[in-house]
């Protein structure tokens, strides 16, 4: 029988919080996690992705709580006169050990290409860190039967020939699903993330049986330990549920 993987249960605040309540809501998941560590758990690890501005004031409200911190996106270079970006090493020196690269609002709103995002998983792993690559489909290509064949397309462009379990995670993210209150029915996702192991395990081999995949779109509370329970569902990656520890924790609990 192979290893579990463990889980990881991530959040991306995308563009939201400022510093007060923000280090409010951090500092009470925190001490759930600490509690949860002094009874020998928690059995998954938790990450949170906060705006960068938020980086410095979560990693001094997180410590000792083993929640690791991430950034939402990086730059594919290590430096230079790129206005308003944030390079791999900056976001890794400021705390960071995770990079979501490659998310649907990413791709859409400022045209980011497959190509791209593999150049940022690069960028993460020069930096010794991890790379959430995130993948999905739209609703119209959904209609039309198409998800499986770009989804594929996204991972087979988007993952670096360097990826392995501990380096590189993979999100599923179902375009139509995010913060819509919309999901797919589990059958769905288990296709889907079965297609995903299939592929990774063909171009990776072991590594591949091994990387984490996770899902995300409209993920809360009330319906994460059905999602969770899917085969090749190893976590989670939550929107807008990430945002109070009294919404984030129960996703988290479902997979302790």
């Amino acid at each position: 029988m192979a290893p579990r993987i463990r889980p990881l249960i991530a959040g991306n605040w995308k563009m939201n919080g400022l510093k007060t309540n923000a280090l409010r809501e951090a500092k009470k998941l925190a001490a759930k996690m600490r509690k949860q560590g002094q009874l020998g758990r928690p059995g998954c690890d938790v990450l949170l992705c906060p705006p960068s501005t938020l980086v410095v004031p979560l990693r001094e409200a997180l410590k000792g709580s083993r929640i690791a911190l991430g950034g939402q996106d990086c730059h594919a270079g290590v430096s230079g006169a790129h206005t308003g970006d944030l390079s791999a090493e900056m976001l890794g020196d400021a705390g960071c050990t995770y990079i979501i690269v490659g998310h649907s609002e990413r791709r859409a709103d400022h045209g980011e290409s497959s190509r791209e995002v593999r150049a940022k998983a690069e960028a993460a792993y020069r930096a010794g860190l991890r790379a959430i690559i995130c993948v999905g489909e739209t609703a119209a290509e959904r209609k039309k039967g198409q998800t499986l064949a770009v989804v594929g397309k996204q991972l087979t462009e988007s993952l670096p020939k360097g990826a392995t379990a501990k380096n590189t995670v993979v999100a599923y993210e179902p375009v139509w699903a995010i913060g819509t209150g919309l999901t797919p029915t589990v059958d769905d996702v288990a296709v889907v993330h079965g297609n995903i192991r299939a592929r990774l395990k063909r171009r990776f081999k072991d590594e591949g049986a091994a990387m984490r995949l996770l899902y995300g779109g409209s993920v809360k509370g009330s319906n994460a330990a059905e999602l969770m329970a899917v085969a090749n569902v190893n976590g989670a990656l939550v929107g807008g549920a990430s945002l109070t520890a009294d919404d984030f924790w129960p996703i988290v609990e479902s997979s302790i």
